[in-house]
């Protein structure tokens, strides 16, 4: 956690009406590195990325991509400067073809088709069932695919940094087992990675750094064997 910050996240503030859902929340994810933020439900953990990725305004506060401030800018902004956001639920587009959607990603930051079939490569290289639906309708895949499909959209556009909101929810174990050790190698290849998980057992597994969020608000932080050797956070994070 030492080199500098490829996301930096300071005094972060966002509200869903009167209803202030994040406040003050500061997080730092430097190149290379795997961050998770892990909470229970409600802590606020998918307000705080949609106000990173552009899908919510924040109130208050800064986000710099690669030190440049891109605080408030819409998401179709921040998918060009670097920010690729897989959503919680999915959220692939049903009734286009495997290689349509992504296809679609790629538009953002194409530069040749040379460039599309490396980048598409890759995706087929990391989730060979892809490769073997291209084909297909997305919204005829199963949930495990779906999800494969909404991650490889997302490394179409080559992010500087990838953010993943509960990539395990509603998967079969087995699936999730493939899709953490996926999840794992694009880590140890480099990439930079901002991770929300609700099952926090995984996220700590994976994790160079973690932060603990509680009803808005970052209550702890720490690399994953400093956080298990504290029983108030495993308390609250396990019960």
């Amino acid at each position: 956690m030492a080199s500098d910050p490829m996301l930096a996240v300071s005094k972060l503030c966002a509200a869903h009406g009167v209803v202030e859902a994040v406040r003050d929340v500061d997080v730092q994810v430097p190149q290379g590195a795997l961050v998770a933020l892990v909470g229970a439900n409600g802590a606020g953990k998918t307000t705080t990325l949609n106000s990173i990725a552009g899908l919510h305004k924040p109130s208050s506060g800064r986000v710099l991509v690669g030190g440049r401030d891109v605080t408030g800018w819409p998401c179709h902004r921040l998918v060009r400067a670097g920010v690729a956001l897989v959503a919680e639920g999915r959220r692939v587009a049903p009734s286009l073809t495997v290689l349509e959607n992504l296809e679609l990603a790629s538009y953002a930051k194409r530069r040749d088709k040379a460039d599309f079939q490396q980048q598409i490569g890759r995706v087929y290289d990391l989730f060979p069932v892809l490769a073997e639906r291209r084909g297909q309708y997305a919204g005829l895949l199963s949930g495990g695919e779906q999800q494969m499909l909404a991650v490889g959209r997302a490394l179409m556009t080559r992010p500087d940094v990838l953010v993943l909101d509960e990539p395990s929810m509603g998967l079969a174990p087995s699936i999730v087992d493939v899709l953490f050790t996926t999840i794992s190698t694009l880590h140890e290849t480099g990439s930079t990675i901002l991770l929300v998980e609700q099952n926090a057992e995984l996220a700590l597994a994976v994790s160079d750094y973690v932060y603990v969020m509680h009803r808005g608000r970052i209550v702890a932080e720490g690399e994953p064997d400093e956080l298990r050797s504290r029983p108030e956070i495993m308390t609250a994070l396990f019960g």
